[in-house]
């Protein structure tokens, strides 16, 4: 059975690691200053001193992080992941960074004579600790094959998008749909309230037409009930508008309603929200036109 080190077992990765753990491999990582969690241990993964030895010991490396420095620094940083690699080893990185790093990433990588996978995620912790995520997946045909069965351990949906990058640049515009979506959904059940609606009923009527969305139904009904516990942390959402902003500036596209999004984030930020669910986005159009839900 093949060693995975399994670096960044955070709110969506410790999920992750742990079903991979459940199928029999076995599973190392390096955590930062601090001893792994006991239902971490309690599945038998367990830690060893540095990056590099990590990866020394792995056949395969995943990285799980919240954004490109971080992802940079664990591979390439002083006994970081490139120093223990050996030629044939795979690294993905399931992290959500920026398309044109990665690129770049995935040349060092295989430089080494190792191949890159970059596979982000879609589906927040419900999709992590239900092994529903959807992956979007840049890299080589062939080495994407050899790294699927892991991938189906963790999601259900699972694409090879294209080439190195091409996963992130999925995720990217995921997120830039989710995002809308969910201020298209605050926008409206505000407004709903206002007009002395029942904004409760209003979300249960959309349910049944052409409105009807995952967004209206998993994070309207969060809007509502006011339940706000980060499943996606409205700080890491910023950080993806931002990586679809500065793409789309190098790109000279015009991203008009994501630019609007990321700046009702930004209020968010001012409230005190960023490590809200992103769905507390709502709380941004509520102070602005001074009407809660509830």
């Amino acid at each position: 059975m093949k060693t995975i080190a399994f670096i960044g077992l955070g709110t969506m990765g410790g999920p992750m690691a742990t079903h991979l753990a459940d199928a029999g491999y076995q599973i190392i990582t390096k955590t930062h200053n601090s001893p792994l969690p006991a239902k971490i241990e309690a599945k038998g993964i367990k830690a060893v001193a540095s990056l590099s030895q990590a990866a020394a010991e792995a056949d395969i490396i995943i990285t799980m992080l919240p954004d490109t420095p971080q992802v940079e620094t664990v591979l390439f940083g002083s006994d970081g992941i490139a120093e223990g690699l050996s030629k044939g080893k795979i690294v993905i990185d399931m992290s959500s960074i920026s398309p044109i790093e990665t690129k770049a990433f995935a040349k060092q990588i295989e430089a080494l004579g190792c191949e890159y996978v970059d596979a982000p995620v879609s589906g927040g912790e419900v999709g992590a600790k239900n092994a529903s995520l959807t992956i979007m997946c840049g890299g080589k045909e062939a080495v994407f094959e050899k790294v699927k069965p892991l991938f189906e351990l963790m999601g259900k949906n699972i694409t090879l998008v294209g080439g190195s990058g091409d996963g992130q640049t999925c995720k990217v515009a995921n997120q830039i749909i989710v995002a809308l979506n969910i201020q298209a959904v605050s926008e409206a059940l505000v407004f709903a309230k206002s007009a002395g609606a029942d904004p409760a009923k209003v979300r249960e009527a959309l349910m049944g037409g052409f409105a009807s969305s995952k967004i209206l139904e998993v994070h309207g009904e969060r809007m509502i009930k006011r339940t706000f516990d980060p499943g996606f942390r409205i700080k890491l959402h910023q950080k993806d508008l931002g990586l679809a902003l500065s793409g789309a500036k190098a790109l000279n596209v015009a991203l008009p309603n994501t630019a609007n999004c990321q700046q009702m984030m930004n209020v968010c930020e001012s409230l005190e929200l960023a490590d809200s669910d992103h769905s507390a986005l709502v709380q941004a159009i509520e102070h602005l036109s001074n009407q809660k839900l509830c």
